[in-house]
C-alpha cells in the first residue's frame, strides 16, 4: 500500500488501537454516492461500523435508508435521527419480536423494517404487532438468491409472497435479496452471475405486478456487487463495507475505487528470529474470520506466520527488520467483526487525532 496511515502524535496512542480516518470515510461516502447515481437509492448496512458518528456523516450527505443485524444496531439508527428508515434484515425469532415492536413504541420518528423467510415466524411478528395497538410494520421478503444463508427460494417465491401478503400486522413491500456469495474479481463476469441469479426475482415481479400486487421495494445486493446493481433502475443499493473499506475487498475489486479507511495501530515488540518480527497486534485485535487477516501498509511483502492472542508473528526477506518500537499499521482483511473488537475508535483528519467514536452497537443492547 501506498497510503501513509501514520498521523502527528501518534506515539502518544497506546497498541493495539483500531483508527478510522475521517477524510478517506468521506471521500468513500461521496464516491458512494456519485456510483449510486442518486443517493435516495443507497440503503446501505451499518453493520460495518456500528458507530452513531459515522452513521450521522451518512445522514448528513442525504443518506436516510439503513440496515441493521441486531436491535442494538436498529435502535442506534434511531437515536441518530434525522427521520430515517431502519430494516432488520435479520430473521426475527424470539424475544427480538418484542424489542423491535418496542423499537416502534419508542422511536416513532424512525420507520422501522422487518424481513422474513418463513410464514410461522412473520406470523408471530404481525400478531405481535396487533397486539401492540400499532400499524402494520412495513415488511420485505428475504429471497435467497443463491447464498443459501436465509431467505426463501426463488422457485416458491411467488407461492410465498401470496401467502405473506394475507398476514394481519404486515405490509409486504418488496424482496431483499443479498448475494454476498459472489466475489468473483472479474467485473464482466460478476456482472452475468449477478444477472444471472436476480432473472427470476425479475420475472416473478411482473407476475405479480401483472395480477395488480405492487412491488415497489427491492433491496439488492451488497459492496462487491454493487456495481453491478447499480446499472438497474429501480433497485435500492445496499453496500456496508467500503464506507470504510478494508484490505480484502480493495485488493480484490479493482473496480471499486474505495481506499481502506481504517488501520490498527501497532507496534514491533520482539524480534524472535532471523528475519522474524513480532507485532502486539494478536487475535484478540483483529477478525480472525479471513485466511489472510492483514495486511503491513508499509511492509506488504511480510509474511505471516503465527498469531495468538496477543501476538503476531511475520517474516520479512526485506533488508532489515523493522525495529523494536516502531509502529505499524494493520490493513484488516475484514473491517466489519474487527470494528466490532474494540470500544471505541480514534479518529484521524488531516493528518491530526480529531477524536474518538465510540462504537456504539458494538453491544448487543443499548436500552431495548
Amino acid at each position: 500500500m501506498n497510503m501513509n496511515y501514520h498521523f502527528a502524535g501518534e506515539e502518544e496512542v497506546d497498541s493495539p488501537s483500531l483508527i478510522y480516518y475521517q477524510d478517506i470515510i468521506e471521500e468513500n461516502i461521496s464516491k458512494a454516492i456519485d456510483l449510486a447515481g442518486d443517493v435516495k437509492r443507497l440503503w446501505p448496512h451499518i453493520k460495518t461500523h456500528k458507530m452513531s458518528a459515522l452513521l450521522k456523516m451518512q445522514i448528513e450527505r442525504g443518506i436516510k435508508r439503513f440496515k441493521c443485524a441486531t436491535i442494538a444496531e436498529a435502535e442506534m439508527c434511531a437515536m441518530a435521527g434525522g427521520g430515517t428508515d431502519a430494516l432488520v434484515a435479520y430473521p426475527l425469532v424470539g424475544p427480538a419480536i418484542g424489542r423491535f415492536v418496542k423499537l416502534r413504541e419508542k422511536y416513532k420518528d424512525t420507520c422501522f423494517w422487518a424481513m422474513g423467510d418463513n410464514i410461522g415466524q412473520l406470523e408471530l411478528l404481525g400478531k405481535a404487532v396487533l397486539s401492540s395497538g400499532q400499524q402494520p410494520v412495513d415488511a420485505l421478503i428475504d429471497v435467497n438468491v443463491g447464498m443459501n444463508r436465509t431467505g426463501v427460494a426463488s422457485d416458491r417465491l411467488k407461492e410465498f409472497y401470496l401467502q405473506a401478503i394475507r398476514i394481519d400486522g404486515l405490509s409486504i413491500k418488496g424482496f431483499h435479496c443479498y448475494d454476498g456469495h459472489i466475489g468473483i474479481k472479474d467485473l464482466g463476469e460478476r456482472r452475468n452471475a449477478v444477472s444471472s441469479g436476480t432473472e427470476k426475482i425479475w420475472e416473478i415481479k411482473k407476475s405479480l405486478e401483472e395480477l395488480g400486487h405492487e412491488i415497489p421495494v427491492l433491496v439488492m445486493g451488497g459492496t462487491p456487487t454493487f456495481a453491478c446493481h447499480r446499472e438497474t433502475a429501480g433497485v435500492f443499493l445496499s453496500p456496508g463495507t467500503f464506507f470504510v473499506q478494508d484490505y480484502g475487498y480493495s485488493s480484490k475489486f479493482s473496480d471499486l475505487a474505495f481506499i481502506p479507511g481504517a488501520a490498527i495501530l501497532s507496534r514491533v515488540i520482539s524480534h524472535p528470529g532471523e528475519k522474524l518480527f513480532t507485532i502486539d497486534t494478536g487475535s484478540k485485535a483483529i477478525a480472525t474470520d479471513p485466511v489472510e487477516r492483514g495486511v503491513i501498509a508499509e511492509l506488504p511483502d511480510a509474511k505471516p506466520v503465527l498469531q495468538s492472542e496477543e501476538h503476531w508473528v511475520w517474516k520479512h526477506e526485506g533488508a532489515e527488520l523493522p525495529p523494536i518500537g516502531k509502529i505499524v499499521y494493520v490493513l484488516p482483511f475484514h473491517v466489519c467483526p474487527t470494528s466490532a473488537l474494540y470500544p471505541g475508535v480514534i479518529t484521524v483528519k488531516n493528518g491530526k487525532q480529531a477524536g474518538y467514536w465510540e462504537v456504539s452497537a458494538r453491544n448487543r443492547k443499548i436500552t431495548i
